[in-house]
């Protein structure tokens, strides 16, 4: 048996605006998030989120995991743009979930919040972004969101 590891990419930070709510879907109560600004930052990276090419498209399925499918673009310090598709889980028990809900800063620890990241970065310096599989963990905050990304190695 092979067992991966795991080395840190980078963390990302993003303001979020409010949600736009969609109401009930097949899936469940489907809702949308625009992300207004951010900032990534890592060993060999680092730049901002651009704002005019980030949501993150979210539903609440019926067993309360909220399932996120987060499409956004990096701009890295030199000018290089990098797209993310980003999909996640996020759940945890009842009250720790309505305590995120109402806003309330809650620790992480508390519930379970990862992602699967995709990158699709232009050929040259950063294209080592596509040779791999990554994986990210999350902090959600009342107005903002924090993520962080280690590829398997």
């Amino acid at each position: 048996m092979i067992e991966p590891g795991f080395e840190f990419v980078f963390a990302v930070e993003c303001e979020l605006a409010d949600p736009v709510q969609f109401g009930e879907s097949f899936e469940g109560p489907r809702r949308m998030i625009a992300i207004t600004q951010g900032k990534f930052e890592g060993p060999d990276i680092r730049g901002s989120v651009l704002a005019t090419a980030a949501a993150d498209w979210q539903y609440t399925r019926a067993d309360g995991v909220t399932q996120a499918e987060a499409v956004y673009a990096l701009e890295t310090d030199d000018g290089a743009i990098i797209q993310i598709e980003n999909y996640g889980l996020r759940f945890g028990p009842d009250d720790v979930m309505k305590r995120l809900a109402e806003g309330d800063d809650v620790d992480p620890s508390e519930y379970y919040f990862r992602t699967n990241p995709r990158f699709k970065a232009p050929i040259g310096k950063y294209d080592w972004l596509n040779k791999g599989i990554y994986v990210g963990t999350g902090a959600r905050f009342a107005n903002s969101i924090k993520l962080w990304f280690f590829k398997l190695i």
